[in-house]
């Protein structure tokens, strides 16, 4: 089977697995006390004629289950509704929201993999030396520490004690340098305005990120670590591996070329499973930084009860999910060249 085909395989098989994650999410959100209508006029007093002209606009006059198809027809057709609080297109606040919020998930998962990895592979290499009991206390304290709480530990510590670091906000490496306080960064900051705008910002962007990227990468750093460390121990004590040590090839070539690719497989799986849960991390990592993201939105689409809102947001973490698990599937083949793409032997 040719990769293409596989994947419009797969895509295809997501199909239902969507249809259930909107089915789900439209009776949970339809089964909560309350009337979105009257949240978003506050003062409850308004005309009858008024309220009944926005329940009609959003089609909250209609049975549940002609609600339920006309939405289901809208999501295939590419429309996810209109916010009843923003009274924008979903689609579109959710593009206006995407940017920070993918920003902070790239961010932690570089930060996780690149010192997961060398650690994990660091800490199989010297298994029960110091280095290896470092390793695991550091991911025992990473897979059992909430990320909120890592947060606000960080903000107490560098942002509140210590003053190096921000503790609220988001800057985009591509802001307009007349749009950011370069002040906030002290002398380096000043400096980098006189040398170029453009260096300054990305400083200011840097500073902003560090916090949550440690926050939200904590945890999946740990979870990486540990399983780098078990595979790569593991794959050292394969028996092909012995054998290229009986045949003299050093220990660094063995790490190398022999062991980190095939230890790599579980590595994949794990990073593109943890993606939704880096997601629903975001949730309370742009809430306790004060970040307009994804997470925020969906906070608020709860408080306010937008259905549209909370249903487009979910659906797009929804196909995220969906999405990550086929190119984890396709790594696979990739990585180790026995997995194939469903061909009969």
């Amino acid at each position: 089977m040719s990769l293409g085909r596989y994947i419009l395989n797969r895509l295809l098989q997501s199909v239902p697995v969507v249809i259930g994650i909107i089915t789900i999410t439209f009776i949970l959100i339809n089964l909560m006390p309350g009337d979105p209508i009257r949240i978003m006029i506050v003062e409850g007093g308004a005309d009858p004629e008024v309220i009944r002209k926005l329940e009609s606009r959003y089609g909250l006059d209609q049975p549940l289950h002609e609600r339920y198809f006309n939405y289901l027809l809208g999501v295939f057709q590419g429309d996810l509704g209109e916010s009843i609080h923003y009274g924008v297109p979903v689609v579109e606040k959710i593009f206006e929201r995407l940017p920070a919020t993918l920003l902070l998930v790239v961010s932690a998962f570089t930060f996780a993999i690149s010192m997961a990895v060398p650690l994990g592979v660091l800490a199989a290499h010297r298994k029960n030396k110091p280095t290896d009991h470092l390793s695991r206390i550091v991911a025992l304290i990473g897979v059992s520490t909430p990320s909120f709480w890592i947060g606000l530990l960080l903000i107490i510590l560098f942002a509140f004690h210590l003053q190096w670091l921000p503790s609220s906000g988001l800057i985009y490496p591509w802001a307009d340098p007349d749009s950011v306080r370069f002040l906030e960064g002290g002398l380096l900051g000043s400096t980098l305005v006189s040398i170029h705008p453009r260096l300054a910002v990305l400083y200011q962007a840097a500073r902003h990120l560090l916090l949550p990227t440690i926050a939200l990468g904590t945890l999946q750093m740990a979870a990486i670590m540990r399983i780098e460390r078990a595979e790569m121990l593991e794959t050292l004590q394969a028996d092909y591996v012995e054998l290229a040590r009986a045949y003299g090839v050093s220990e660094r070539t063995i790490l190398r070329r022999h062991a980190f690719r095939v230890a790599q497989l579980p590595v994949v799986t794990i990073v593109g499973l943890n993606l939704t849960s880096a997601l629903g991390g975001a949730v309370l990592i742009e809430t306790v930084f004060n970040i307009n993201g994804l997470g925020r939105l969906i906070i608020e689409a709860i408080q306010n009860l937008d259905y549209p809102l909370v249903m487009g947001t979910t659906i797009f973490f929804g196909l995220v999910f969906v999405i990550g698990v086929i190119i984890t599937d396709v790594s696979y083949a990739y990585i180790d060249p026995r997995v194939s793409y469903g061909e009969r032997e």
